[in-house]
């Protein structure tokens, strides 16, 4: 709240009049002083007085009568009472309990991935911000700055900017074995945003939803937002078990995955399991959300193809994100829909915030089409290669004896297994008072769960990951003595 040191004096004014009203203290129906006169009793300017009586007989706490004067109005109720305004070390606790519907108590009750606000080893999912082309970013964003369409400020098409649905559309049949045009692409803010709205359109409360265990924490936001009754459906070294999620509900409406690169777990499903998948999905006539987050680093060969390029039924919904390639505040990901579900899918993004800004839209659309983004792709993986080198050696040096290191040559974090009844909420906790951001592995379970660490290696250059690793060995080793 503004201080009253820090407010304007007709502000102070406005408020002083109103408290007064409010209190009974200027009792309905008073007269009050000539402007002139209060002006002179308080020594301010007429005029900012004037500004003050105005705004009270514009919001009906006064009413002016030509000729006559000003009153307080008559019909403020008697026992109306200046609202409380607490103190600052009261706003710390609320005493209310809203009334939540029974969703909504679902959704506070489900955890939140903690996005990471700073670079700091070893957050999951940062980008290498230090490596990133901010001359060739910056040139191309103040160049469409200066030479912005009128048309560009205007509401955009809730789909998306036509040329970056161009781009994209492109870049995925190229480099990602998608199968799709413009017109199925979808620019959105956020995968979780992908997710929220594709769980609305096809969910309906009740209904039955496989969730990949463990599995991504925003997918499970999402479908519990729809109102569906999730399904844990266990998870090996071929991704999800559909035998085991058919076992479990074979009529679930949707199934959530991540199949180029599992999360957590790192794994990438089989060819066998993918048929396994589709098939399924055919026969229950049921949908497939393809979460690709980043599958553009892959250290041995090429990146897989998607899932969605095998889909002969049109069942997969392809969800792409910028944020773990570009930068995250860029806000900026994609889904490819199929063709019939294009409509539902644009409406209910257009009814979530209309559309995605512009601006940055132009500016990624000409990043894509000038060959930039494909080649920061390229040069991140070799990046990312040494830098993942560098966390398995200094882990493999401190740790090896001690952890189980699990390591799939993709992506842009690993996990490691920690001692049987070793806590990983407390190593995380321990590690975050010396500046060490991990996940625990615990947290993404929904069935039987592991301890274990995500650990990030993509944000820090090597030098940063032996220092980080010093400092997470010291947090390991006092959790396992005083185990």
């Amino acid at each position: 709240m503004e201080s009253e040191e820090r407010m304007p004096l007709f502000r102070q004014v406005y408020q002083r009049i109103r408290e007064l009203i409010l209190d009974g203290t200027l009792a309905r129906g008073a007269r009050l002083p000539s402007t002139r006169a209060l002006a002179t009793d308080l020594a301010l300017s007429r005029n900012t007085v004037m500004v003050a009586v105005e705004q009270l007989v514009a919001e009906g706490y006064l009413v002016s009568r030509v000729g006559d004067g000003t009153y307080v109005a008559v019909d403020i109720p008697e026992d109306w009472e200046t609202p409380h305004r607490p103190a600052a070390r009261e706003l710390q606790v609320d005493p209310a309990t809203p009334r939540l519907s029974r969703r909504g108590e679902r959704i506070l009750a489900t955890p939140i991935g903690r996005d990471s606000t700073e670079v700091r080893p070893f957050a999951v999912g940062m980008p290498a911000l230090d490596e990133f082309p901010w001359a060739t970013w910056n040139r191309l964003w103040m160049r469409r700055s200066r030479d912005l369409d009128r048309r560009h400020l205007c509401y955009g098409d809730p789909a998306g900017y036509r040329p970056l649905r161009e781009a994209i559309a492109a870049y995925l049949t190229a480099g990602r074995g998608v199968i799709c045009d413009a017109d199925q692409v979808i620019v959105v803010s956020s995968s979780q945003q992908a997710l929220d709205i594709a769980s609305r359109v096809l969910i309906d409360p009740g209904d039955a939803a496989w969730l990949e265990d463990p599995g991504y924490l925003g997918a499970r936001g999402a479908l519990v937002a729809a109102g569906a009754e999730i399904v844990p459906v266990p998870v090996d070294e071929e991704g999800l078990q559909v035998q085991e999620g058919r076992r479990l509900a074979s009529e679930a409406r949707l199934v959530s995955v991540t199949p180029s690169h599992q999360f957590p777990a790192g794994v990438t499903m089989s060819l066998a399991r993918r048929v396994e998948l589709l098939d399924w999905a055919e026969e229950h006539d049921a949908w497939i959300l393809e979460d690709d987050y980043d599958s553009e680093f892959r250290f041995v060969g090429a990146p897989l193809a998607a899932l969605q390029g095998l889909d002969r039924a049109g069942r997969v919904i392809y969800i792409g994100t910028f944020t773990k390639v570009v930068y995250p505040s860029l806000r900026l990901a994609y889904v490819v829909a199929p063709r019939g579900l294009v409509k539902a899918l644009v409406a209910a993004r257009a009814f979530v915030d209309r559309h995605s800004p512009t601006l940055p839209q132009v500016v990624l659309s000409d990043f894509m089409a000038g060959g930039h983004f494909a080649s920061h792709i390229r040069r991140m993986r070799s990046i990312y290669r040494d830098r993942r080198q560098s966390l398995l050696d200094a882990l493999e040096q401190r740790l090896g004896k001690l952890l189980a290191i699990r390591s799939h040559p993709a992506g842009m974090h690993l996990v490691v297994e920690l001692p049987a009844g070793v806590d990983d909420l407390a190593v995380a906790r321990r590690a975050a008072e010396r500046g060490i951001e991990i996940s625990p592995l615990s947290r993404y379970y929904l069935g039987e769960s592991r301890s274990g660490l995500l650990i990030g290696y993509s944000a820090v250059t090597p030098e940063e990951i032996v220092d980080g690793v010093d400092v997470l060995a010291e947090v390991i080793e006092s959790a396992i003595l005083s185990h």
